[in-house]
């Protein structure tokens, strides 16, 4: 097998509160803030879910009570003309990034959701006659509850599952030392904050189980969900739930990027099976907790190792892999060797005296540093109070009251990017067709999914246009035929031909 082109794409769940309006519904409010951007920016198109089968399980069986969001979640749920799409998740707003080609790209249209939720927050705000619609991009509201910040890659279908899971767990498990977005205290049943006042990730107290289909109780560090949103026959698509949202581009490129070239290892059957873990869900869990990073994980040969032994061990193989193979999977072959290079800067910084030293690239690292800084400057200790706003505070997007954004955050996206990225779509997937066709034809368009969008052209019937290849409708297909195509009924009849 030859690993396939690794487009990738994030999910990100935001958290939502409405100051000055006690007991705001989160359902309404998260619709408030959805529709509000949609109603000043775009025409509404609606997300198609005629092909959602979120019970369908990647170990061959269907969770037959898994179904689509209630028609009340339509309400606020719509495909942008970037391609992306942004609605109403499980009382959260979430925006989906569009299928971006490689992982330097995705980070791009990642900031550029945030753009766009606050646009989203200026437009709810507008409309509001008291109160104040806040987003964070976070995972966790201190009080038990999670949300996520899912990634998703495509995978070869004939990739046998099982080869996935135990190969790609240790990576999960570890890769946190690098794109854990940091955390005061701990929500883990039975753990106090007293023992852990400070960790690296946002998640890891909230997964229970090694593999599995859920993905809001008793969550796996490898979730099952089969819905490919493409050709199932050749493809799959993992669907990451075990990631944190992060403000650091560089924590962003390195989660995204270190995976790719792990999941490429693995189509390729060149990373191997003896790094497997006896105990992943008590692992995540340790490398969380601590931020000396000497915690250490037991492989099923009942090695040990620590979480940064595991990750230079796989830098070391992903090297080899980059030497025999090649690391074309991953795009452009210059991301995927500034993946590795970057990958070896942030380990490297993580073991050096000073780990400050990478706190332009690692979010735990950039949120310890503030909360250092400030308990030094009030005399104060982790369980003030004051902690834990601060720890919220690093993941408003208003741009006047991020911490993140004063704490010297290394930029790899370009302002101009970002800003084309918020209207218009990627030039090489098929997010440019999704995309171009919604900002030309959105008169004509009825719904839209990942994988088709539905027209009505005044005949009889609707025509269902499938998408079924993530790497066909891009630019250099379809972008000529849209361009020279004045209405709907001329680029089907083109289409057709």
């Amino acid at each position: 097998m030859v690993a396939i082109p690794k487009v990738c794409g994030i999910e990100t769940e935001y958290g939502i509160v409405v100051r000055g309006v006690p007991d705001a519904n989160p359902i309404v409010s998260s619709s408030l803030l959805v529709n509000a951007f949609l109603g000043q920016y775009i025409d509404r198109v609606a997300w198609d879910f005629v092909d959602e089968t979120p019970g369908v399980d990647a170990r061959g069986h269907r969770a037959y009570d898994a179904m689509p969001p209630d028609v009340e979640s339509h309400l606020a749920n719509a495909v942008l003309t970037n391609g992306a799409r942004f609605y109403v998740d499980h009382a959260h707003p979430e925006i989906s990034t569009p299928e971006c080609r490689d992982v330097m790209e995705a980070v791009v249209f990642d900031r550029a959701g945030e753009e766009i939720m606050r646009r989203a927050m200026a437009a709810a705000n507008a409309a509001l006659p008291h109160g104040e619609v806040v987003v964070y991009k976070n995972n966790s509201d201190g009080k038990g509850n999670s949300y996520g910040c899912h990634e998703n890659y495509l995978l070869a279908r004939d990739l046998p599952f099982g080869r996935l899971v135990s190969q790609i767990t240790p990576h999960f498990v570890t890769r946190q030392l690098f794109c854990g977005a940091g955390k005061v205290g701990c929500e883990s049943p039975g753990v106090s904050s007293k023992r852990v006042p400070y960790q690296l990730s946002q998640r890891a107290d909230f997964f229970e189980e090694e593999v599995g289909l859920e993905t809001t109780v008793k969550r796996p560090i490898v979730n099952t969900r089969d819905e490919p949103h493409c050709d199932s026959q050749k493809y799959r698509r993992l669907h990451v739930i075990v990631g944190d949202a992060n403000m650091a581009e560089v924590s962003t490129f390195l989660k995204l990027g270190t995976t790719s070239i792990i999941l490429a290892m693995i189509e390729d059957d060149a990373l191997g099976n003896d790094l497997a873990l006896a105990d992943p869900v008590s692992d995540i869990r340790s490398v969380s907790f601590d931020p000396t990073l000497r915690a250490l994980v037991v492989l099923h040969d009942r090695r040990k190792m620590t979480g940064m032994e595991m990750q230079w061990e796989l830098l070391r193989r992903a090297r080899a892999y980059h030497e025999s193979h090649g690391l074309e999977s991953l795009g452009d072959e210059s991301i995927g060797k500034l993946v590795l290079e970057r990958w070896e800067e942030a380990l490297a910084g993580l073991e050096s005296t000073d780990r400050s030293v990478v706190s332009h690239m690692i979010d735990w690292v950039a949120k310890e540093r503030v909360l250092l800084a400030f308990q030094e400057r009030h005399d104060c200790r982790w369980d003030d109070a004051r902690m834990r706003v601060l720890d919220l505070q690093y993941h408003d997007v208003r741009p006047d009251r991020s911490v993140s954004a004063r704490a010297g955050l290394e930029r790899l996206s370009i302002d101009s990017d970002v800003e084309r990225a918020v209207t218009f779509p990627p030039l090489t997937t098929r997010a440019y067709f999704r995309g171009r066709c919604l900002e030309k034809y959105r008169d004509d368009i009825v719904t839209a999914n990942w994988d088709s969008l539905v027209f009505d052209t005044g005949h009889h019937t609707l025509r269902r246009v499938p998408m079924m290849e993530p790497l066909r409708g891009t630019e250099a297909h379809v972008g000529r035929l849209i361009d020279e195509s004045d209405t709907a009924n001329e680029l089907l009849r083109k289409l057709g031909a």
